[in-house]
C-alpha cells in the first residue's frame, strides 16, 4: 500500500464513523430504545435510586418554617462503566479492490462487503448494550469484565417481592393451580401499591405467550361471545405463534404486551482437546457469557458437523464450560468452537414495568467518556499494518443502565 489509507475514501475515519451514525440499530431490538440516553463526566457511574412514591405535601399554619422532605427509600449506586470493542482485519487484497481503477463492479463489490462486514461490527455492539438492558429488566443484575480484567458486578437491588418465582402447582407451563390472570393482576397491583406508577408495558417471548394463549379461562373470556369479534388468533407480524398481542394486552388492561424473540449467540475456540465420551469440563477462551441449563454447540469446523449438550456449570477462572454430558465426537484444540445461542428475554420470565413515576422515566443509558478525545457513544477507528499489509477496524463503546426506580419493575417466573 504505497500510497497509504489516506487515498482511499471508504477508509477515511469520517466515513468509517459516518457508518456507525448512519446504522440505526436493528429495528428488532428494542430494550436499549426504551430509555433515553444521557452522558456521564467519568467512567465512574454514580445514581441514586428509590422505592415508592406518590408523597404529598402537608397542611402547616401560615408563617411556619416548611417542613423537610426527601425521597423514600433512597439507595446509592456506583458501578464502573462497562466497555466493549471489537476489531475485524481486511487484508491486502481487498484493500486493492476498494482502490481499484477502471472496473468498477470490483470496486462496489469490495465497498459493499465493506459496509456489511462493518454493519455486522456495529450490530454486534449493539446487542452488548441489549444484552445489558435485558439483564437490568430480567434478572436485576449482570457481571461484565473491566479494563484489567477484574469481573464487577452490577445489582440493581430489585426487591424480593417483585423478582417473583412461581411455585411447582402454579407454573404457567403446567402447573394445575396455575392463575395467569390473577398472577398478572397482583403483579400490576403491586407496582401500582408500592410507587404510584401504571403498567404500560409486559415483556415475554413466544414460549411463554403460548402458556398464556392456551390456558382455558383465557380462552374462555376470548371467545367471541364473551370478548370483542374473537381475534386471539388473528396472525401479527410480531408473534410468531399467530396470537393477537394487542388483543390479551386490551384484556389485561397493558397498552403494550411485546413479543420479543430477539436472540444473540456467544462463540468461544476451545482451547485444549475434546476427547468424545469423556471430556464433560469444555477449556475455552472465554466463558464468561456462557449461562447454566442453555445449551452448548460444538462445532466440528473441518467436517461442518456439529453436536448439543446442555452446560451443567462454569468456572470463569479456570476458563470451562462443564457439559451434563460429554460429547460423543472430539473436537480439536485452536481449530473447532462451542457456541451458545440465547434469547434476550428468557423463556421462563414474564415482565410487567411502568416505564414512567410521576412522569419521569424510570431508567437510562448512562455513557461513560472512553479513548483520548473523550469520546461518548459508539465510535469507530483504524489502525494500518505494514507487514503484512492491511488494516484492522474497530467498533467500541462503554457505558452502562441504570434504573432510578426499583419498584417499577415486576418479573414473575412462571416455567
Amino acid at each position: 500500500m504505497p500510497r497509504g489509507l489516506g487515498d482511499i475514501p471508504d477508509l477515511r475515519l469520517s466515513v468509517l464513523q459516518k457508518f456507525v451514525t448512519t446504522f440505526q440499530a436493528p429495528p428488532e431490538l428494542v430494550l436499549m430504545n426504551l430509555f433515553p440516553a444521557t452522558t456521564s463526566p467519568s467512567s465512574t457511574i454514580e445514581w441514586e435510586s428509590q422505592r415508592g412514591g406518590r408523597g404529598m405535601t402537608p397542611f402547616v399554619p401560615p408563617g411556619a418554617p416548611a417542613p423537610q422532605t426527601s425521597p423514600f427509600g433512597v439507595a446509592k449506586h456506583s458501578a464502573e462503566a462497562a466497555y466493549w470493542k471489537e476489531k475485524m482485519y481486511f487484508d491486502e487484497e481487498f484493500l486493492n479492490n476498494l482502490r481499484k481503477e477502471g472496473t468498477e463492479a470490483s470496486y462496489l463489490s469490495a465497498q459493499q462487503r465493506l459496509a456489511r462486514e462493518l454493519a455486522g461490527l456495529v450490530n454486534r455492539s449493539h446487542r452488548r448494550k441489549e444484552w445489558m438492558f435485558a439483564k437490568m429488566l430480567f434478572v436485576g443484575s449482570f457481571d461484565y469484565s473491566q479494563r484489567t480484567g477484574v469481573k464487577i458486578s452490577v445489582d440493581y437491588d430489585l426487591a424480593s417481592d417483585h423478582l417473583v418465582t412461581l411455585g411447582a402447582d402454579y407454573k404457567w407451563s403446567d402447573g394445575t393451580k396455575r392463575d395467569i390472570i390473577g398472577d398478572i393482576i397482583d403483579g400490576k397491583k403491586q407496582i401500582t401499591d408500592d410507587c404510584g406508577g401504571k403498567v404500560q408495558l409486559a415483556m415475554c417471548n413466544s414460549t411463554v405467550l403460548k402458556y398464556i394463549a392456551r390456558d382455558p379461562d383465557l380462552l374462555t373470556l376470548l371467545q367471541k361471545s364473551a370478548f370483542g369479534t374473537g381475534d386471539l388468533f388473528t396472525g401479527q407480524k410480531n408473534s410468531i405463534v399467530g396470537v393477537n398481542p394487542k388483543v390479551l394486552g386490551n384484556l389485561l388492561d397493558i397498552e403494550n404486551l411485546l413479543i420479543y424473540d430477539e436472540k444473540y449467540e456467544v462463540r468461544s475456540l476451545i482451547t485444549a482437546a475434546v476427547t468424545g465420551a469423556s471430556t464433560v469440563a469444555i477449556s475455552v477462551e472465554d466463558p464468561s457469557d456462557f449461562a447454566v441449563g442453555e445449551t452448548l454447540r460444538f462445532h466440528d469446523v473441518s467436517a461442518g458437523t456439529w453436536e448439543d449438550e446442555t452446560i451443567s456449570s462454569i468456572d470463569i477462572e479456570a476458563g470451562t464450560v462443564t457439559v451434563s454430558t460429554a460429547p460423543t465426537a472430539s473436537f480439536k484444540a485452536a481449530e473447532d468452537y462451542v457456541s451458545q445461542t440465547s434469547n434476550f428475554i428468557p423463556s421462563t420470565k414474564f415482565c410487567m414495568l411502568a416505564p414512567t413515576v410521576d412522569n419521569q422515566k424510570v431508567a437510562e443509558y448512562k455513557q461513560a467518556p472512553f479513548a483520548l478525545d473523550r469520546h461518548y457513544g459508539m465510535k469507530t477507528d483504524r489502525h494500518e499494518e505494514w507487514d503484512p499489509e492491511g488494516i484492522y477496524i474497530r467498533v467500541q463503546d462503554k457505558g452502562i443502565p441504570i434504573l432510578y426506580q426499583r419498584d417499577s419493575v415486576y418479573v414473575l417466573t412462571v416455567a
